[in-house]
């Protein structure tokens, strides 16, 4: 039967796709409640802006004043506040329940048991603040004096962890209404300030050498088990329970390992050394922390700056405009509108649910079934954080594992980015033309000519590109396209006052919770891997499989990689794939940006991989589809990018590693083949329905197109004719199913 359905709505005008969607359990507060959070979201933002740029108040008052810091702040310091600061934000912001309903009645007597938890919260932060003025009056520390041992322990340590405990223990049954501060929330937020304080104290000094000696304090390590402890539970409350179970296998791996057999063994870890080492640059304020702290948060803001100046929606309407009318419209504008939202998003769902919202309903209204209407928008949404230049956040995490020049892993990214999005494109409009169906009419859309005269509104990306490009820093690009952004909006009808850029701060600061603790989560698990060396052995698995055959070697890595990101979110996914995964494959030999690409595509398209696709997931639930036929889907209709890596050994030329003329003849190639890939895939091509010989010829060929070399493309060159000739002989046979009559194909509008 030929899907053509006839619209008759006003014109799609997208509204609302810069909202950033609220979590069933963040709090909404109200009154002043609402403005003491506003404050304290907006100056956590702000002060990264400012430390960023070595920017300080008293510079710019010619005013000393003491207790505010002065820029640039000590790594390990800044990275500690940037933990602490999204700490006390998150559990204000999150609940870690679910909110009373109007007929049950509040927990009062927790509230009353959390009050009485806050006085050895406040004993701790006490006791460390203490600490801080002896060390600064001349008292010499250390770990082995009896007097500051029991001082650490019973003053500090034991006060810390009984709040820590018993508040997080509180926090999930505690019930208030939704715009209520929660008590026990509170003690969390003096935790995690006690835990900022004695750590900054310490590190101070000179005990910062003796991290993971039997010569650390004893203090160090519990405050360390009391900000795991306490980032494990923001963690649970923003992003779920799969990376918390991830990261708590890790934890208990750590003391079990050395009873395990084969690769698996580890040394026997004292808990002291292990939590006096991980809350260091060897783990929580190591690489994830380093990217979330700097690029990750910087970007936020930018994209917080766009948001509040309602680019986004200018986005929308203008793939709309672009592509709305044709065949498939809504798809099309999917893939376009999700490439430019997801490279700044830094999350797949919360792409999918940004801007699937508007499309997916779309699509299913030409024709899409729900599940492909879903698909389409994951696998899009999925792709945006493949996007250059700013790749959600992966691309920055990788500058700084491996010491790559931003700007050359931004344009290593360009090839592959184009290979996906153009597969995509093929899938959907074959399976546009296999069901027959139309675009949108002319009255249906927004104006482009009017669109147009507001193009402007891209340029705070162009001058990112540009800056980046020029030589300036990331850190300098950024604050000149977040700048760039709100002069911007002085142009168009959304001027950004005052109230708008306090507004676009507070929206970062809220933002970046979940980032933050994602990666400082991760960075759990990465000083697990580094303190226990089970990376290492995992490379010698690797080199292992390697002697038998270097493809089920990439199998095998591909497969770890998938695994331990699913159900994470892409930042995550990567750092701890590109902890345990990458080294492996670099000791095969691979090139550095090649392994770590390689890995980076498979913790991305994670996100599309059955059984746990959390894009999938979220697009289906727009969609009204089954969860699980959508993830199967949008694994079909993403399967470029889970062969295109493997190619990137065969071809370094995809990732720009090559001459212009290798590179462009990679591109031609691969392009040819990915639209190959999506004809076998779809079963149908520009020739009409593909019989199943030319289907399989055509899936053979864009294997060997991608590949690259010379040979493999005149075999692909070969394979390709030959199945074109043999789908032309028999769609003189057979006529296609479901083809649109050319007169239903809208015509351009006068």
């Amino acid at each position: 039967m030929v899907a053509q359905p006839v619209l008759h709505d006003p014109v799609v005008i997208a509204e609302g796709v810069d909202e950033e969607p609220v979590e069933s359990n963040r709090r909404l507060f109200e009154g002043h409640g609402l403005k003491v959070i506003a404050f304290v979201s907006a100056f956590y933002a702000a002060f990264h802006m400012a430390a960023l740029n070595g920017v300080s108040i008293s510079a710019w008052t010619g005013i000393d004043i003491p207790f505010l810091p002065q820029f640039p702040l000590e790594t390990w310091n800044f990275r500690i506040l940037h933990i602490a600061g999204a700490l006390v934000l998150g559990f204000l912001l999150y609940a870690g329940g679910s909110f009373n309903r109007d007929d049950s009645k509040p927990t009062t007597m927790l509230g009353y048991l959390s009050y009485a938890l806050a006085l050895p919260a406040l004993y701790a932060l006490y006791t460390a603040i203490s600490f801080a003025n002896e060390i600064a009056g001349g008292a010499m520390w250390n770990g082995i004096d009896a007097t500051i041992r029991n001082r650490e322990i019973y003053h500090f340590g034991v006060p810390l962890l009984v709040a820590t405990v018993g508040a997080i223990g509180i926090g999930w049954a505690h019930r208030l209404p939704r715009h209520h501060f929660s008590a026990p929330d509170f003690v969390l937020a003096i935790c995690g300030i006690a835990v900022a304080t004695y750590l900054i104290t310490i590190y101070g000094t000179a005990m910062r050498n003796a991290t993971g000696t039997p010569f650390a304090p004893i203090g160090m390590s519990i405050a360390a088990v009391a900000g795991t402890l306490l980032i494990m539970e923001l963690t649970r409350r923003v992003a779920g329970l799969t990376l918390i179970v991830i990261a708590v296998v890790f934890l208990i791996y750590v003391f079990v390992g050395d009873k395990l057999p084969g690769f698996l063994n580890a040394p026997d870890i004292t808990w002291e050394r292990f939590f006096s080492q991980v809350y260091t640059d060897a783990g929580i304020l190591g690489p994830t922390t380093a990217v979330s702290s700097t690029y990750i948060i910087l970007f936020i803001i930018f994209a917080a700056f766009l948001q509040a100046s309602k680019v986004g929606d200018y986005f929308v309407n203008f793939a709309f405009a672009a592509a709305g009318r044709s065949r498939g419209g809504p798809a099309k504008v999917a893939i376009f509108a999700s490439g430019l939202m997801g490279m700044i998003n830094g999350t797949s769902a919360g792409n999918v649910v940004a801007t699937g919202s508007l499309t997916i309903p779309l699509m299913k209204k030409v024709g899409y079934p729900p599940k492909s209407a879903g698909a389409i928008e994951a696998g899009a949404s999925t792709g945006g954080q493949i996007m250059p230049p700013i790749m959600g956040a992966g691309a920055f995490i990788m500058a700084e594992i491996t010491g790559i020049p931003y700007t050359e892993i931004a344009l290593a990214a360009v090839i592959p980015a184009i290979l996906y999005f153009g597969s995509i494109f093929f899938m959907v409009d074959f399976e546009a033309r296999k069901l027959g169906m139309r675009g949108m009419r002319e009255d249906e859309l927004p104006k482009f000519k009017e669109l147009a005269k507001h193009v402007y509104l891209f340029l705070p990306i162009i001058i990112l590109i540009v800056a980046l490009f020029m030589g300036y820093s990331v850190i300098r690009a950024g604050t000149l396209a977040t700048a760039a952004a709100a002069v911007v909006s002085w142009l168009s009808p959304n001027k950004m006052t005052p109230r708008d850029i306090y507004r676009a701060f507070d929206l970062a600061g809220v933002m970046s919770i979940q980032i933050i603790a994602v990666c400082a989560c991760a960075g759990i698990i990465v000083g697990v891997i580094s303190l226990t060396g089970v990376g290492a052995r995992f490379s010698s698995l690797l080199l292992g499989l390697a002697d038998t055959s270097q493809l089920l070697a990439l199998f095998f890595a591909m497969c770890i990689s998938i695994l331990l990101g699913m159900g994470m979110p892409t930042t995550a996914a990567y750092a701890v794939a590109a902890s345990v995964v990458a080294p492996g494959l670099i000791q095969l030999g691979i090139n550095p940006l090649t392994a770590h690409f390689f890995v980076f595509y498979y913790a991305v398209v994670s996100a599309i991989t059955p059984p746990v696709a959390l894009a999938s997931y979220a697009a289906a639930g727009i969609s009204g589809a089954n969860p699980m036929g959508t993830s199967v889907t949008s694994f079909k209709i993403g399967l470029a990018a889970f062969i295109v890596p493997f190619m990137f050994f065969y071809n370094p030329a995809l990732l720009a590693d090559g001459t212009w003329v290798e590179i462009g003849r990679a591109l031609i190639t691969a392009s040819v083949g990915v639209c190959l890939l999506s004809g076998g895939v779809q079963g149908f091509f520009f020739t009409g329905r593909l019989p199943q010989v030319p289907r399989i010829m055509f899936l053979i060929a864009a294997l060997f197109l991608i590949e690259g070399s010379l040979i493999s493309d005149v075999v692909g060159a070969v394979l390709t004719g030959g199945g074109i000739f043999l789908a032309r002989l028999s769609a003189g046979k057979e006529e296609p199913k479901g083809d649109a009559p050319k007169e239903d194909v809208p015509k351009p509008a006068e």
